[in-house]
């Protein structure tokens, strides 16, 4: 009995941490509004050119230590989430999104949790790279890095791709990782774990998934994945995020955020 006992408070602890890092997202959402707003107002053009000015550029992979708790070391044998392809892949850690087949171009995105311009091409076109995903235009990978943990002396951006494999695993990838993005705190604030658990309620996983959701999280079940994604960042030499590569053609944010210039590329490569 006292062990039930000790599982149900908890599993209330973990609810009431959720239920109050969604009060404080509901705040940052406020603030995504008014963002839209604004882009109402003056034009997605002026966006997409800030998504230029402001992509960042990585850093060498062994600059500095970061703050939060101690990341894995490089291990092509940890855990990965459902879907996930492995380190002996052509496209190793990435995540296979849409159901595009073998003749499709290939569309790998990079991106950073952390990253403004990342969230900013999330915010505007991030619905339109995966409708070309989900109508099979293109084989849509999904690439996470962790790279500006060292420039911004922090684990967040690892520690939400942890979450975010979590999600993966219960059926909530685009759902999650777009509620993460634009709940995104100001530079160098990170993600608590409150707030990462508080986004997969928001997401929609509900009941014993959220349980073994949360419990996931707490565990630091994919911090491996994300440190094997952010090597393999490192290893093809990605330039910055958000990046895209179409059949091995680099694309940058504003080539991303163009949903008509990136209907016009995915065309041309599949031969149309």
């Amino acid at each position: 009995m006292g062990k039930n006992s000790g599982q149900q408070g908890d599993a209330k602890s973990t609810k009431d941490k959720a239920a109050a890092a969604r009060a404080e997202s509901q705040a940052a959402e406020k603030r995504r509004e008014r963002l839209i707003r604004i882009i109402g107002g003056v034009g997605v053009l002026v966006v997409v050119v800030a998504i230029i000015g402001v992509a960042i550029v990585a850093r060498s992979a062994d600059s500095g230590s970061t703050d939060g708790r101690a990341l894995p070391d490089v291990n092509p044998a940890a855990a990965l989430p459902t879907g996930v392809l492995g380190s002996d892949s052509e496209y190793p850690y990435a995540l296979p999104y849409g159901t595009g087949t073998g003749s499709a171009p290939v569309l790998q995105l990079w991106e950073d949790f952390q990253c403004p311009a990342c969230a900013q091409l999330e915010l505007i076109n991030g619905s339109g790279i995966k409708e070309l995903a989900t109508t099979g235009q293109v084989q849509l990978l999904l690439r996470p890095t962790a790279f500006l943990d060292r420039n911004l002396n922090n684990t967040s951006s690892a520690e939400a791709i942890n979450a975010w494999g979590c999600a993966v695993d219960q059926g909530k990838t685009a759902e999650y990782s777009g509620i993460v993005f634009a709940n995104q705190p100001t530079e160098g604030a990170g993600f608590s774990l409150d707030q990462l658990i508080g986004f997969g309620e928001q997401a929609g996983i509900t009941g014993s998934q959220f349980d073994s959701f949360s419990q996931c999280v707490n565990d630091g079940t994919y911090l491996g994945w994300a440190v094997n994604s952010t090597d393999a960042f490192y290893a093809n030499e990605v330039r910055g995020t958000p990046t895209g590569y179409l059949n091995g053609q680099e694309l940058d944010g504003a080539q991303l955020a163009d949903q008509a210039e990136l209907q016009r590329l995915v065309d041309e490569a599949s031969g149309n």
